[in-house]
């Protein structure tokens, strides 16, 4: 069985973290990377990377570039690069994306599509 190359965030790497205090709700759209580690609800457009807190709870309709989830989303996802799921994470929606990684322990209740290229 092949080796998981999941890499894990050094969050100084981050240009913008939501708190795990702030709750949001609205249109997030960024075009630098972003981390959210606490709640948001709605929808998020971004041409670059979304990283997911592990006590982060993301109700939302997302594209981006690569999604990192430590945490639960609800909804679906949409990489033009790669979905990464850790061991303690969540995502109740379809995912679509070229790469798709797992962790052993990550929960996935949806639909799975993996074209070559995603627009």
């Amino acid at each position: 069985m092949a080796e998981i190359d999941l890499r894990r965030v050094d969050e100084r790497e981050i240009d913008t973290i939501l708190a795990d205090d702030i709750q949001f709700t609205g249109v997030l759209t960024f075009h630098e990377p972003l981390m959210i580690k606490g709640y948001f609800r709605g929808e998020i457009q971004s041409t670059s990377d979304l990283y997911i807190g592990e006590k982060a709870l993301v109700e939302a309709k997302i594209h981006a570039n690569r999604v990192s989830n430590h945490g639960h989303i609800k909804g679906n996802v949409t990489a033009r690069s790669k979905i990464e799921l850790f061991s303690a994470s969540r995502i109740d929606g379809d995912m679509t994306a070229p790469i798709i990684e797992m962790e052993s322990g990550a929960k996935f209740n949806g639909i799975c599509s993996m074209p070559e290229v995603v627009t």
